[in-house]
């Protein structure tokens, strides 16, 4: 779900996705999945969101439907030294991740069947 009220009054004030990413601490791109519904933005981000831009929370909140939970504050998604999980998967739609994961278990069934397959004895002709 887009976060409409949020969108207009940032433009109402005149400031771009890149001055609020800056205030919750997160890249552009991932303020905008936030911005679109793409990704979920906490309660801290919302307060630090309303400060900014000298708004009540009520002013710009909206429920959230967003797949994808990215978490800034835990130690693994700060940890750079293997270039971070938040650098390298914060870009994948909950989609894309969803789909990924039926697939999986499409995978893991055909599997188990093709392993049945191979128990059972075949007629030969």
């Amino acid at each position: 779900m887009q976060k409409e009220k949020l969108r207009a009054i940032r433009k109402q004030k005149g400031y771009t996705q890149q001055q609020i990413a800056d205030i919750i601490a997160t890249d552009v791109s991932n303020y905008s999945r936030k911005e679109s519904g793409d990704v979920r933005i906490i309660k801290d981000e919302w307060n630090k969101i309303a400060r900014f831009l000298d708004v009540s929370v009520e002013d710009i909140y909206e429920d959230e439907e967003a797949k994808i939970v990215v978490n800034n504050d835990h130690p693994v998604f700060n940890d750079s030294s293997s270039g971070g999980i938040n650098s390298q998967f914060n870009n994948i739609p909950g989609s894309i991740i969803q789909n990924l994961q039926d697939y999986i278990s499409f995978l893991k069934e055909e599997n188990e069947r093709l392993k049945e397959e191979l128990k059972s004895p075949r007629s030969r002709k």
